[in-house]
Order: structure tokens, then sequence, then C-alpha cells
């Protein structure tokens, strides 16, 4: 059951990662251009020798169609001179996706090659310390890893924490996290220049929080598998479907579709607008940021209720997890192990005294190997842990919930009938 997760990961791995960025396409690359009579001559004449390739999207004015490129809702911009004579322009801006701007230009390259050739005008550059446009998405990576490890440890504890505690260990974690990701990239490895330190170091805490809040929302729902779920949604949809590594237009059509829905997409939208000036306006960022944080604070409410009457359940029916009876079977093996070390080094498992030799030979078992002694002597110091531990461990067998004195009588009145279950 345990290599649930390994199978998981290699799983996710090969249809997320492997399966979007094995074989990128070049296709539909979104192109503004003037509407002009001159532009719609050029432009036909390129989908007629290269079709499907470009997707033209027409502008009233330059300013517009330049404006697209660089908010990033286009690759580039075709201008054509309105009397058609004259050399053409493309509007490139290599700030907000290296990759694509790469796939403009050398293709326009190559189409105007045998006639006057093409100017490239790249608005907005990236800067030398991080050349290939990569600081960006892995700056993005690191924080929703912050966010979802941190209140996936939350949730792994179980029901016991309160929604106060929870909040307050997410809201320390963020800052945390958020300094000590900024103080590498910006400070030590000089990815961006230190004048952005606190802006971005604000923006990581509120994304690293929002993230965490809505995993802690929805571990409620998925217990100790929490993991799956979270790696899913911020690792391995987040990361092909954000436009990150390459354009949306270069992957499958299934993580383009996911895009706007996707933390990593508003994430590297925000930093490339904060750092560079490129990128979609700041709201977008916020609505999304906000609906992920809604949605962590409904599940965080419905959850813990929801969670809470099941264990009730539990308990007043004598009823244990699968969880519960592995850990108990690995806490009595543990114990009797334990004791036998401490018999074979001469200590009392009971007492931690020493004991002498005659003790130890009046004590072996009628073998003379002393497996007899081990054994009862592991079953009495475990014996009372054993009477001492009834139901589910991974929420404080039921204490959590505040039923402390009903637990102790329904124990007492109704023993839990060994070997009866219900999963998680």
């Amino acid at each position: 059951m345990q290599l649930w997760l390994p199978v998981f990961f290699i799983t996710a791995f090969c249809l997320c990662y492997i399966l979007a960025f094995h074989s990128p396409k070049i296709q539909d690359v979104p192109v503004a251009v003037v509407n002009s009579p001159a532009t719609s001559a050029v432009t036909q004449k390129i989908e007629t020798n290269a079709p499907n390739m470009f997707s033209f999207r027409y502008f009233g004015d330059e300013n517009s169609a330049v404006d697209s490129v660089r908010k990033g809702d286009t690759a580039g911009a075709l201008i054509v001179p309105a009397s058609g004579q004259g050399q053409p322009e493309v509007v490139i801006a290599t700030a907000h996706q290296f990759q694509a701007a790469n796939v403009v230009e050398s293709s326009f390259q190559q189409i105007f090659a045998t006639a006057q050739g093409v100017r490239i005008n790249n608005i907005v550059q990236l800067p030398s310390s991080d050349s290939f446009g990569q600081g960006a998405m892995y700056m993005m990576l690191s924080w929703c890893i912050g966010g979802y490890m941190v209140a996936m440890f939350i949730g792994m504890m179980g029901v016991p924490l309160s929604h106060s505690t929870r909040i307050g260990v997410l809201t320390g974690g963020a800052i945390m996290l958020a300094l000590l990701a900024n103080v590498i990239t910006g400070l030590i490895l000089g990815v961006y220049k230190t004048q952005y330190f606190t802006q971005m170091t604000g923006l990581a805490i509120l994304w690293i929080f929002t993230i965490g809040l809505f995993v802690n929302g929805i571990s409620y729902f998925f217990g100790r598998f929490i993991a799956g779920p979270a790696l899913l949604l911020f690792v391995f949809l987040s990361m092909p479907a954000s436009g990150a590594a390459f354009p949306a237009w270069m992957v499958p059509s299934f993580f383009s579709h996911l895009q706007p829905y996707v933390v990593g997409h508003g994430i590297t939208e925000m930093i490339k607008r904060l750092l560079y000036g490129v990128g979609e306006p700041y709201w977008q960022g916020f609505v999304l940021m906000a609906a992920y944080a809604i949605v962590g604070v409904l599940t965080m409410i419905v959850g813990k209720r929801w969670r809470e009457s099941k264990e009730i359940d539990r308990i007043l029916n004598g009823k244990t997890t699968m969880m519960a009876e592995a850990q108990g079977a690995m806490l009595r093996h543990g114990m009797e192990n334990r004791a036998k070390t401490l018999l074979r080094h001469g200590i009392d498992p009971e007492t931690g005294d020493r004991l002498y030799r005659s003790d130890i030979d009046e004590d072996k078992g009628s073998n003379g190997d002393g497996s007899h002694a081990d054994s009862s002597a592991a079953a009495d110091v475990v014996a009372e842990l054993e009477n001492s531990v009834h139901g589910d461990m991974m929420t404080n067998t039921g204490r959590s919930l505040g039923l402390g004195d009903v637990d102790r009588e329904y124990d007492i009145r109704h023993p839990a009938v060994p070997g009866r279950h219900e999963d998680d």
C-alpha cells in the first residue's frame, strides 16, 4: 500500500512532463498584425505556403498589436508598411517567453529571406542574469512546492490541529519560505535586481500562503493521501500548463486549456510583470489567487466537520482503520524487538536495571537460547501499552474531538472487536 506514492509519481511524471515536453510542436503561433490591405496580402501568402503554422490576430493599429506582445497575448507582431513597400518589422519580447520569441524571429527570417528581409524589434529583452528566461519558472516552482509541503505536513497530523493553529503555521511557513527563497534567488544568486526584493518576497508570501491554504482544506478529504492531489495540481499539471517552460501552443491542447486556471501561470505572469514589465495585468493574477484562497477556506470549514463526523461514527461503532491497525502492529513489533535487544544485553526491559548473569540463566527457556524469556518479557512490556491504545491514532484516538469522557466510558462498556475496521 505504501508504494502508491512512487507509482503515482512516476505515472504523473510521464503523463504530464514527458507527454508535454518530449516533442513540442510549432503550430497556430499567435501573431498580431495590423488590419490593412497590404497586411492581408502578406498573411494570405504565408498561410498558403505554411498552413496551420500561424494564427494571425488582427488589430486596428500598430500600438494595439505591439501591446498584445507585451501582455503575452501574442508571441509576436508583424508590422507591414501600409504601402506594401519597404521592409516589414517583427516585434517580439524575449522577456515574456524566450522560446516563443525565438520561434517567431527565426520563422519570419526564413519567410522573408528571399525578399527584402525583415527587421527584428525586441521591445523587452531578458537581463544577463536570466538569459534564457527560466528564472521565473523555477521561482514559481519553488513557491508551489513550499506552499503545498507546509500544508501537506499539517494535513498528515490529522484532525487535532485547530483552524487557528493551522492558519498560524501556514502564515509562519509562508513568511519563512518566501524569505528563504528570495534571499537565495535574489540576493545570493542575483537572478533579479535587489531593488525588487521586497516586492518579490511579498508576492511569494501571498502565493505560498494561498497554495498552503488550498492544500490544507482538501487535506481533510484526502487524509494521508494528500501528497497525490497536491503534487498533481501544483507541480505535474501546473508546470506544463503554465506556459513558462514552453508556450501553450507548443504543448498538447489539454494543457493549454488548463492554462488560465493553474497557479503556475498566474505566478509566472505576475513575476514577469513585476521584474520586466511584461505579462498579464496584476488583477488577473490576484483573481486567480483569491479563487484558490476561497476554495481553501470553504473546504477547510466543511472538511473538518465531515472528518469529525466520520471519526465519531468510528468511535461509537467500535471501528478502527487499516492505518491504525498497521500502526498498532508496528508498535507491538517494535516493542518486542526492544525487549529482546535489552535482554540480550543483560538489561531488564521493564525497569532498565542491569541483570545478573544468574538472572539471565534462570530466565532462559528449555532450549537454552533465551527465546522463551524474550517472548514473555516482550509481551509483558507491551501489554500495558496495548491495553491503553484504542481508536484511530491518526486522530489522537478520538480525544481531539473533545469527546474524551464519552470515549473512555464507551471503551469500558464496548471493547473494540479485533479485526473490525473500515478504510479511511
